[in-house]
């Protein structure tokens, strides 16, 4: 970024996993903050967080008064965007939103950095939607095969880490964990069965048609980024005993024949997306060897369909709390200043 100005930046959710990183990536960016506020339930304010060599005092949401911010990123569930996400945007803000609040309002933007940053010349709210973290890294790999050779369908089944479901669910990973190792029950309580040792083939609430609002997520949000209402999309959201990093089977169709050469060729020069694709032991990203940590999108096991003359098979993974959440809002906001969008600032 070359733009002079510094903006007052909140951080709606700060304690939380999603918050704590976007306080790190707002630093490790050198995003230009005039001011930055911390922010969070009562429960949490009065508590301290670090930013750089700095500690800031969280502020209780619900008593703080927006008016003089200029960006507001918000990672503290959907309720809660609901009901404050409108009154920074009343008070100028432009708000940047990592819940499902706001997602599937068609006057609401939903934006990923590297695919549709063309959806930020219209924000009639003042608030843009990050998409699902499934659907952020889905989208990264997969817009650059749909703008070239055309995706009709998409199959997906995803592996989704335990911290898509927040801190509490990190705990009880580690704390089943140990009391299996101790031949303990592992009583579950965040997630319907136990998550260690396990697959969980279930992620959000059940719906009518038998697939869950997770899938439904990367149905609808798909088609909303890529401007594409008739692509078809099939997915199955699974849960792994994984911290960090969500991995994706995908297999696609696609208009115009794609070998696994030109895809290969095509995603080495996407933006966001890093190839790690040879053929020997290893050679593939795995949530715990690249993407936990780290900023791209990882994408390996390249290959072409043997079911199906036009598809094309794909391993994509991501840190869902990174580019998943953290860094695609920042990544945003840096949008909004270098296309001069945020009128506000000193």
């Amino acid at each position: 970024m070359t733009n002079p100005q510094e903006f007052v930046v909140a951080v709606v959710g700060a304690t939380g996993a999603v918050g704590e990183v976007m306080l790190s990536v707002l630093q490790e960016r050198k995003f230009p903050i005039k001011k930055l506020i911390p922010l969070a339930s009562e429960r949490s304010a009065g508590k301290q967080v670090d930013f750089g060599n700095h500690k800031i005092t969280v502020q209780d949401l619900a008593t703080f008064d927006p008016t003089g911010v200029d960006i507001a990123l918000f990672s503290a569930g959907g309720s809660t965007s609901k009901e404050y996400a409108p009154k920074f945007a009343a008070a100028g803000a432009i708000v940047i939103d990592n819940s499902s609040a706001f997602r599937s309002d068609d006057d609401v933007p939903l934006v990923v950095s590297e695919v549709n940053p063309e959806a930020l010349g219209s924000i009639p709210r003042g608030i843009i939607a990050n998409p699902n973290c499934s659907t952020m890294q889905l989208m990264v790999a997969l817009a650059p095969i749909h703008r070239a050779y055309g995706i009709t369908r998409i199959n997906i089944a995803t592996y989704q880490s335990v911290s898509g479901t927040g801190q509490k669910a990190m705990e009880e990973l580690g704390k089943q964990t140990a009391a299996i190792l101790s031949f303990q029950d592992p009583d579950p309580k965040v997630y319907p069965v136990q998550i260690a040792f396990n697959v969980i083939p279930h992620g959000g609430d059940f719906l009518e048609n038998g697939y869950t609002s997770e899938e439904m997520k990367l149905v609808w949000e798909t088609r909303k980024i890529l401007s594409a209402p008739d692509i078809q999309v099939n997915a199955t959201v699974v849960r792994v005993p994984v911290f960090y990093g969500h991995s994706e089977a995908v297999h696609i169709e696609t208009r115009d024949k794609i070998t696994a050469a030109q895809a290969r060729a095509l995603l080495e020069n996407a933006p966001g997306v890093e190839v790690v694709d040879e053929h020997k032991a290893g050679a593939y990203p795995t949530p715990v060897t690249h993407a936990s940590g780290n900023d791209p999108v990882y994408v390996g096991r390249i290959r072409e369909d043997i079911s199906h003359p036009r598809g094309l098979d794909l391993w994509v993974v991501s840190d869902n709390i990174r580019k998943g959440a953290a860094l695609n809002a920042v990544q945003l906001a840096e949008l909004l200043i270098d296309r001069k969008l945020l009128k506000k600032g000193a």
